[in-house]
């Protein structure tokens, strides 16, 4: 659509009339939904497009299905003398399938029904309706009803009781005057809905009044098609209706956009809690249905919403009024936001809505908003609602809301004005509150406020910007004060997202190619960098702004502003934005408030204000007035009470010469006002820009906007098609996104990766996944059962397999897979899990924490997934045919087996990672946990007499001792979730005969997620055996399943290797361990810091175990002992020496020192006080952890109190050293020990807490 024609500055394009055609006569609506039961005169009937002028304007085709449609969405309506016939004004927008926008405005009114062929059909109907109404009354009882109510002669042989029923809706030919609505209607470029609605009142009144117009109304009409200009921006126009001046004026280019709309309506229609949770909703593209009897209130409340989304704008459907006919798009599984006209009768529950799980319903007309489950909170919630509930009552609003809002527009036009009682104005703070504390709602308000936190004493009231009152503005007071109230509430919102973004621009990821290839490969491309960003906001702010971050519209926001990189390209929003950004960037500089979360209030309203109030006193243009016409003699006389069909000559073709164009403005302003109103409107500078924007809108969904026009099932069909695809693109793009956040770019074109990903980010995502699977599965629904459509099919699947295993008597296993295709450890034997999806099904039916069928799938999901098992499950679950095609219709996701095929293999692909989705969130569910004992198959332990115990810990906690039956050496047990299993400690109470155990190792699995860990041992435990310990310490890995099935081989990454037996026999025999030389011994401490090191600089939620790191296979522990081997003088046969007999020298050695009169440095003294002190400390323990175990404690104990290379150094330099070692040993070479304590140095810097599990008993 482009403005090459001076045309494109006018300020409506069309005018349209539409109502009854007699031609064609009564036709009723089927598509409108309207049952036969109801009488004739409440049923719809098809509305026709009479008349529009001009017949086209090339830069926008008239597209009569939709001006039909939403003119009058409802159809034809009859009333007669005895009904409300109260005009009716609504506007309405059409979307075309490329995102643009027209706008329309309709005034709907009641005409005399003139046709006697009409009035005898609608007469007809009655006979008919009357006759089945006696009937049904006949049949079910005959109620007699004593009433004085005379019915038309006609019906006079029905009984009294049909007279109740008639009483409001009768209609009888020769009594009662018939009525019909009609419409007229403004289509125009641009949303001047005030002004617009004052043109159609001041035609209707002309031809309502007693009195002819001045002119005929074609003079009018032709002049607000030809004559009058669209204001450029930053300036105001004014030009003639029928009955007085119309004003209208439009934001410069460096203000907000226009917006026309009363906003303070939606305040009081739905309060302002309610908004916020609205406008959250919006942020996070959850689908929005509105609903109301009013088809204005749908309109204002959409608009409003997204007018306050600047600098963003919603990206996806929007259908602020649905005609009835296009109820089926309430199927759609894509983001929308949608307004369906309720029939003020029907209430929430009779409303059958496909997909509730993610929705968010607004009953406009009762207050009252439904949201979706776990909606975070807008950061700064309560900031932000005092701020603007000081707007609001300002202009007498109670911020809670008022469910009257006639009188409360009544009481804003009051609200201002002096007070004659009192002599007061009513404009300084203290009256306004005097004011609002008379006010009924002032009871409710001050719950509202103690119930958000707000003190009221604390509330300034904000007194008008008093500046202006000398300015005379040209337009009423009402006009004038919503003009204020959209700008201030306007400038808050807007100044929100300012101070939250203030520093965006440095977190966009600029690309490194050129344009063009750029935009190529834009979906594989991250546009901005949203952990970085993320890691600076505080912590309340996470949850919402990590959502937001995945929607399309920030998407489409960044893309943008990488498209625009010099000022001249940027569109008008985020240039208004980006000027904005920078003066709080320029402000923060000298008061560095940026980085804090620090509530700042708005401080651009004064300005804004200001610029409409001079727009509206001064005004820059003046149309041309409406005129005489070159009509024939006689053309132009009408009937009062009739609109009546306009000369369409006179109105088909505008001027030969545009005079306003060289009366009201040099043409330099026309040329740069046409581009700016097509960008501002549109965004569109050039075919290029435009190709972009159309490709960067149609990449998160498949479907835009609905099409509004012939509704043939294969349109139907074609739309569901679009969704389809759609689906299938945002599950492949959505997949990619949370594997290439799991595993890092690099891993996932390379097809594996490394666990990183927890917290927020991760949740975030799996959310928005199950979101997605919500709307998957309640797409082509037949009839909706509960709020959650996969859950609905998941109970579905598990009745139907109940009653197949009752049928064959619990036979074969529920949804089994059977052994060969079980998952196989390559652990020790433990019976793998059977992979049920009823079982899994079963664990979360026993969740008591869990209420909602929403909250059930979802955690359905998020075990499926921890389990590798989903695309399994749901390709089970899909593989009962007849169950789905008993759920859904033909043309939904889940029939068409291509891309059914094609989402479960994306599905697939999680299975290369591991999550803990469901582990990490629900932490205080009970588990069933099994344990194995594996003693060493070598040394059978039948013979041992003692009793073993074990204790089992975990990230979230531990279970305490836990008695081991000996025989079997085999449990289960349960209790609340311990999280990642991180060690064991295993011992015996050395009772009996035989109290020597060698154990090969421990194995623990969650019975609901399967995940086993395996503790490697390959000691014994005993007194007088190995190292003299009678209980271990064991640190655990994860036991990765392979799947032995038609699925793709998925190994995952173990997450850390656990002590081998190898390492663990350190009995010192030159046989027993590979021989490390110093510079293998020394990279292996070097990784071993490095692993900690990195572990802290991860974020908190996403480091992994430190224990590992401390104890595992390559830990700290491990290459410490390295150190401490090497070179470490052989023992006599059949003895073994360990570390802890050379420390135990050693500090008999320190504290003898002590006593002697040797007197060494301070500092050295300090060390050596210390060494012995956690020596002694350790010895003393009631704990038999052996000698091994006791070496592990000491360098756990050193690293956390940042002591080991002081120890280090000691032990470097204590004569014992000679004794114990040969002389090429490590630690007797300087440079060598030097560079070990450099190395181990680094550790100072971090605070390094221990699991309460290796400390036990411990106490320093």
């Amino acid at each position: 659509m482009t403005a090459n024609n001076t045309a494109g500055c006018r300020f409506a394009d069309y005018f349209v009339v539409s109502g009854l055609d007699i031609e064609t006569g009564l036709e009723p609506d089927e598509l409108s939904g309207e049952n036969y039961e109801q009488s004739p005169l409440r049923r719809t009937f098809k509305s026709k497009v009479l008349a529009h002028y001009p017949e086209n304007v090339e830069w926008n085709p008239f597209d009569q299905d939709a001006v039909g449609m939403l003119c009058m969405p409802k159809g034809l309506s009859f009333k007669t003398q005895s009904d409300n016939r109260e005009p009716q004004f609504h506007s309405f927008i059409i979307t075309r399938e490329d995102g643009s926008r027209t706008y329309g405005f309709a005034l709907t009114f009641y005409e005399e029904v003139a046709s006697k062929q009409i009035c005898s059909a609608m007469q007809t109907l009655y006979h008919m309706h009357n006759a089945e109404q006696y009937d049904i009354l006949h049949t079910s009882s005959t109620i007699c009803i004593n009433s004085s109510e005379s019915i038309s002669d006609n019906c006079s042989d029905l009984p009294t009781g049909m007279s109740k029923l008639q009483r409001f809706n009768s209609y009888d030919i020769s009594k009662d005057t018939l009525y019909v609505s009609k419409c007229i209607c403004l289509i125009a470029p641009m949303p001047f809905m005030q002004a617009c609605k004052k043109v159609l009142e001041q035609l209707h009144q002309a031809v309502t009044s007693l009195q002819p117009p001045p002119l005929p109304l074609e003079s009018y009409v032709y002049n607000i098609l030809y004559e009058v200009p669209l204001p450029p921006a930053g300036r105001s126009l004014k030009f003639l209706g029928v009955y007085g001046p119309i004003i209208c004026q439009r934001p410069s280019t460096n203000e907000l956009p226009l917006f026309d709309f009363p906003i303070n309506e939606m305040f009081e229609l739905l309060g302002l809690e309610n908004v916020l949770q609205l406008f959250t909703c919006a942020l996070l593209e959850i689908q929005i249905l509105l609903y109301s009897q009013h088809y204005q209130r749908l309109m204002t409340v959409a608009e409003s919403i997204t007018a306050i989304l600047f600098p963003c704008q919603w990206q996806h459907v929007y259908v602020p009024i649905l005609p009835a006919s296009l109820l089926h798009f309430l199927d759609a599984p894509v983001p929308y936001l949608m307004g369906l006209h309720s029939n003020g009768e029907d209430d929430r529950s009779k409303l059958e809505l496909p997909q509730e799980a993610n929705l968010c319903f607004v009953d406009i007309d009762n207050h009252f908003i439904e949201l979706p489950e776990d909606l975070p909170q807008f950061p700064n919630k309560l900031e932000f609602i005092q701020e603007i509930s000081e707007i609001l009552m300002a202009f007498g609003i109670p911020p809670e809301g008022n469910l009257h809002c006639s009188e409360s527009a009544s009481k804003l036009k009051n609200l201002k004005g002096s007070d004659k009682k009192n002599g007061n104005v009513a404009g300084s703070a203290l009256s306004t509150y005097e004011l609002l504390k008379e006010n009924e709602t002032m009871a409710r308000l001050q719950a509202l406020v103690k119930r958000t936190g707000v003190s009221l004493e604390k509330l300034e009231v904000r007194e008008e910007a008093g500046s202006n009152k000398d300015l005379k503005v040209h337009c009423n007071e009402e006009e004038l004060k919503i003009h204020q109230l959209n700008i201030q509430i306007r400038e808050i919102f807007a100044n929100r997202f300012t101070q939250m973004f203030a520093d965006y621009e440095v977190f966009v990821i600029q690309p490194n190619q050129d344009k063009e290839s750029w935009f190529s490969n834009r979906e594989q491309m991250q546009n901005f960098d949203k952990a970085s960003f993320l890691s600076d906001q505080p912590e309340p702010y996470l949850p919402f702004l990590s959502r937001f971050l995945e929607t399309q519209m920030f998407a489409s926001f960044i893309d943008n502003k990488i498209m625009c990189h010099d000022d001249d390209d940027k569109d008008q929003i985020l240039r208004v934005f980006d000027t904005r950004v920078d003066k709080i960037r320029t402000l923060n500089a000298r008061t560095p408030t940026l980085r804090t979360s620090m509530y700042q209030k708005c401080t651009t309203i004064d300005a804004a204000e200001k610029a409409i109030e001079l727009r509206l006193a001064k005004i820059d243009h003046t149309a041309v007035h409406p005129h005489l016409l070159d009509m024939k003699i006689g053309q132009g006389k009408y009937e009062s009470g009739f609109f009546p069909k306009l000369q369409s000559d006179v109105l088909s073709s505008s001027p030969a010469s545009n005079k306003w164009v060289k009366r009201s403005a040099p043409a330099q302003w026309r040329r740069k006002d046409r581009q700016k109103q097509h960008t501002e409107h549109l965004h569109l500078d050039n075919d290029q820009r435009e190709k972009y924007i159309q490709e960067a809108r149609n990449l998160g969904t498949g479907m835009r906007q609905p099409k509004l026009s012939n509704l043939s099932p294969s349109v139907i069909a074609h739309t569901n098609w679009k969704f389809v695809e759609g689906l299938l693109k945002e599950c492949r793009n959505k997949t990619k996104r949370m594997l290439v956040e799991k595993m890092g770019r690099e891993a996932v074109e390379l097809g594996h990766g490394e666990v990183t990903i927890t917290g927020v980010e991760e949740n975030t995502l799996i959310a928005s996944l199950c979101d997605l699977l919500e709307r998957i599965w309640s797409h082509g629904l037949q009839v909706k059962q509960g709020k959650s459509a996969l859950w609905s099919h998941l109970l579905h699947y598990q009745e139907s397999k109940e009653k197949k295993e009752a049928v064959l008597g619990g036979t074969s296993g529920s949804g089994i897979i059977q052994d060969q295709e079980r998952r196989k450890f390559d652990g020790p034997a433990m019976p793998p899990l059977k992979i049920s999806l009823t079982q899994d099904m079963r664990h979360i039916q026993n969740i008591g924490e869990i209420k909602t069928d929403v909250g059930k799938a979802r955690a359905w999901v998020r075990l499926s997934m921890e389990k590798k098992l989903l695309s399994r499950h749901l390709k089970q679950l899909l593989s009962d045919h007849e169950l789905t095609k008993k759920l859904y219709k033909r043309y939904a996701f889940l029939r068409c087996d291509d891309e059914k095929e094609q989402f479960l293999y994306h599905l697939l692909s999680f299975n290369a990672v591991d999550y803990f989705c469901f582990t990490n969130v629900f932490t205080t569910i009970m588990i069933p946990y099994h344990v194995l004992v594996i003693p060493s198959k070598k040394l059978g332990g039948s013979m041992f007499t003692a009793n073993p115990w074990i204790c089992i810990s975990g990230e979230l906690g531990e279970t305490g001792i836990l008695q081991i039956p000996k025989s079997i050496l085999e449990m289960t047990f349960e209790c609340q979730n311990l999280g990642k299993l991180t060690t064991v400690l295993i011992g015996h109470d050395n009772s009996g005969l035989y109290a020597k155990w060698l154990v090969d190792c421990v194995v623990v699995r969650n019975e609901i997620t399967g995940h086993a860990y395996k503790f490697p041992c390959g000691r014994w435990l005993g007194k007088g055996v190995d190292d003299g310990s009678l209980e271990r310490i064991l640190v655990g890995e994860l036991v990765t399943a392979t799947q032995e099935t038609d699925e793709r081989h998925c190994r995952t990454p173990p997450m850390q290797q656990s002590p081998s037996m190898i390492r663990r026999f350190v009995n010192i025999t030159p046989t027993s361990r590979p021989k490390l030389n110093t510079g293998q011994i020394q990279e292996s401490v070097g990784e071993a810091i490095n692993g900690i090191v990195k572990h802290f600089h991860k974020p908190e939620k996403e480091r992994g175990s430190l224990t590992l790191l401390l104890c595992g296979e390559n830990g700290l522990v491990s290459a410490l002992e390295q150190v401490f081997h090497h070179g470490f003088k052989s023992p006599r046969l059949f003895k073994s020496v360990f570390i802890w007999d050379f420390l135990e020298k050693a500090y008999v050695y320190f504290e003898s020192l002590e006593h002697t009169e040797l007197t060494q440095e301070e500092n050295w003294q300090t060390r050596a006080k210390n060494f012995c002190k956690f020596v002694a400390a350790i010895n003393s323990a009631p704990r038999n952890i052996g000698k091994d175990g006791k070496f592990q404690l000491l360098v756990c104990l050193g690293a956390r109190d940042h002591l080991l290379h002081h120890w280090i150094a000691l032990l470097a330099d204590c004569p014992i050293i000679a004794q114990m070692y040969e002389d090429l040993a490590l630690i007797k070479d300087h440079t060598l020990v030097n560079s070990l304590i450099r190395v181990l140095q680094t550790l100072q810097e971090f605070n390094i807490t221990l699991e309460t599990s290796l400390v036990k008993g411990i106490d320093i």
